[in-house]
């Protein structure tokens, strides 16, 4: 089966039925920030871009868990044939390709941890894996926020490992690379971000 929006849009609305939470919301508002910034991209497909945001957390379809989601999601996917969304179920996380650099819990086999550990150090990362991890840091549920918005609910829920400053940097550095390729600030294609960050 052929990926594509209609599919992806009906896949996540399933798993919502399964386990239903903000993170459904979280989804489409990174897949319709991965999709406005694409259009922009003349390497970039909008459509492809929207998949792999909408399906990136799908994982979370098999219930409420930590890490083990993004094993969930990347099985889901690949077992459909959707090998670079499942990529990305994975690679998401990782904007720094170092398992350690983790800022959940592994809630996962010892198999399944290095199944990880190596999957995420052999990946070879392209502009939608960065895209997603730039996306996936400009979504809450309730819609579009200033980067570092999102960096401090996440730090709220999850702490601060000794990875989190570098992982925020590494974010930073993905938003001025596309912002160097659209040559726009990317917040100017995410409508509401400014009511969103602050009222």
């Amino acid at each position: 089966m052929e990926l594509n929006c209609k599919i992806a849009e009906m896949e996540l609305k399933h798993a919502g039925t399964l386990n239903p939470g903000p993170w459904v919301d979280h989804s489409r508002f990174v897949a319709i920030a991965c999709r406005n910034i694409a259009c922009r991209c003349d390497d970039l497909s909008s459509d492809s871009a929207y998949c792999f945001g909408l399906l990136h957390d799908i994982g979370r379809y098999a219930g409420i868990s930590s890490e083990k989601h993004l094993i969930d999601g990347y099985r889901f996917c690949a077992e459909r044939g959707w090998e670079k969304a499942a990529q990305i179920c994975i690679s998401h996380a990782f904007m720094i390709q170092d398992i350690k650099t983790s800022i959940g819990k592994f809630d996962i086999s010892e198999e399944d941890y290095q199944f990880m550990e190596r999957f995420i150090k052999n990946a070879v990362y392209d502009d939608y894996d960065r895209l997603v991890q730039l996306c996936d840091a400009l979504a809450l549920p309730t819609g579009f926020c200033l980067l570092e918005k999102r960096f401090v609910d996440v730090a709220l829920r999850y702490g601060t490992p000794p990875a989190t400053v570098d992982r925020w940097k590494k974010i930073l550095e993905i938003k001025d690379s596309f912002e160097q390729k659209i040559n726009c600030s990317i917040y100017t294609l995410l409508p509401g971000v400014m009511e969103n960050s602050f009222f």
